[in-house]
This record gives structure tokens, C-alpha cells and sequence, in this order.
């Protein structure tokens, strides 16, 4: 009985205070009100109705698979996809020989000018590579041509190679050293496979790292066996 009480004493409250607001409004203020409230109404089936058609709509829209519109993006710069794929290769092998610093220079920035000139290059997935990056990494490249005072210098003799030489005692006494020479001269080599006498090479010192790492491919060198 006691709880039946207190719920009668909020339901009263909201009876006299409805009936006080019903009072408060005119007529015509209640039709103006209910009128407000129908046009919102209508309002919202209007909008709701739209979005229900644009659903319809894109279930019925036919969408493009990926490879057909990367191949409309690589149709703006005249390209196929095999191109790309080539040109992300080159780009790639590109990148290794300047982080690398894999001399001349010279002829780094004439192979990374060739790319920029490449209108693949403008595609997204290479601009700022190719167009930053790669461009920032060659500007800090200080090459060096001067001989160090540690450095020598070879007149290659018939019957040499770039194996024998770096194997000499006076050198590295290791043939895996090879291309250090050959990064050397790459201003008299371009390929290492031919050089030839009276050629004069630089031999650059090793550095600490550079001996461990051919003293490493020396050691683990296992000669394939004589049939």
C-alpha cells in the first residue's frame, strides 16, 4: 500500500502539469504546433526516401576491379603495366647503388635523370622516390677522387685480373677484395671481367669493416669439387 502511494504522488504531478500546458495553449497554437510537427514528418519520408533510391542505385552500380583502374591510372602517363613493373626494378636497383654510393656519381645522376624524365616517375607510387629521396641521397654523396696517402697504385701487367690483384701480398692477399678496386677505377672500368695492360689502378686501403666482411667470404669459401 505504502509503495502503490508513492507512485501516485509522481503520476499526479505529471497529470496537473499536463493539463496546466493544455490549458496554457490556445486552439490555434496547438494546430500551428501540430502543423509544424507534420511538415517535419514529411520532411524526414522525403529524405529517407532519397537515401533508400541512392542505395538502390549504388547496388545496382557495376564497380570497377582494381586492376582495371590501375591500368587507367598507368593509361594517363602512356604506360602498361609490364612498363611499371620494369621501371619499378630500375628504380629499385637505382636506390641500392646510391645508398650504396656505388660510383662514379656522375653516372648515378645521369641514370636518375633519366627517370625523372620518365613519366611513369609522375605516378604516385614513385614521384616523391624518385623526385626527392633518391635526389636527396645523391646531394649528400660527397665522392672523393684524390689517393690517400695509405692508397697505391697498380700498372696492370699481362695476364692479370682483378682477383690476382686484390690476392697480391702487397695488397689484400685476398682475391674477395676485388671490388674495391673495381669501385676504384670505375672511371677506367667498366667492365670487370676486362682490363687490360699499362692500366694504372688506384688500391685503396680497406676499412676494418670492409676487411671482416672479405676475410668472412674467404673463410667460408668452399672451392666446388674436381670431377
Amino acid at each position: 500500500m505504502k509503495f502503490s502511494k508513492y507512485l501516485a504522488v509522481p503520476a499526479l504531478l505529471l497529470f496537473i502539469s499536463a493539463s496546466t500546458f493544455a490549458q496554457e495553449m490556445t486552439k490555434e497554437e496547438w494546430q500551428n504546433e501540430m502543423t509544424r510537427e507534420k511538415a517535419k514528418l514529411e520532411s524526414l519520408q522525403k529524405e529517407s526516401a532519397t537515401l533508400q533510391s541512392d542505395v538502390n542505385t549504388l547496388k545496382n552500380t557495376k564497380l570497377q576491379s582494381y586492376e582495371d583502374c590501375m591500368n587507367e591510372v598507368y593509361a594517363l602517363v602512356g604506360a602498361k603495366k609490364a612498363d611499371v613493373d620494369n621501371f619499378r626494378t630500375v628504380v629499385s636497383e637505382l636506390e641500392g647503388k646510391i645508398n650504396r654510393k656505388e660510383g662514379p656519381k656522375a653516372d648515378r645522376e645521369k641514370d636518375l635523370l633519366a627517370l625523372k624524365q620518365n613519366k611513369i616517375s609522375a605516378l604516385p607510387e614513385f614521384f616523391d622516390k624518385v623526385h626527392v629521396d633518391m635526389q636527396k641521397a645523391l646531394d649528400a654523396w660527397t665522392e672523393t677522387t684524390d689517393i690517400k696517402e695509405s692508397d697505391i697504385n697498380y700498372s696492370v701487367v699481362k695476364g692479370d685480373c682483378l682477383w690476382k690483384i686484390a690476392g697480391k701480398k702487397d695488397h689484400y692477399k685476398n682475391g674477395f677484395a676485388w671490388p674495391k678496386i673495381y669501385q676504384a677505377n670505375r672511371d677506367q672500368i667498366k667492365n670487370p671481367n676486362l682490363i687490360y695492360p699499362k692500366q694504372n689502378f688506384k688500391i685503396p686501403s680497406l676499412t676494418q669493416d670492409e676487411k671482416a666482411k672479405y676475410d668472412k667470404l674467404k673463410k667460408n669459401y668452399k672451392p666446388a669439387p674436381v670431377k
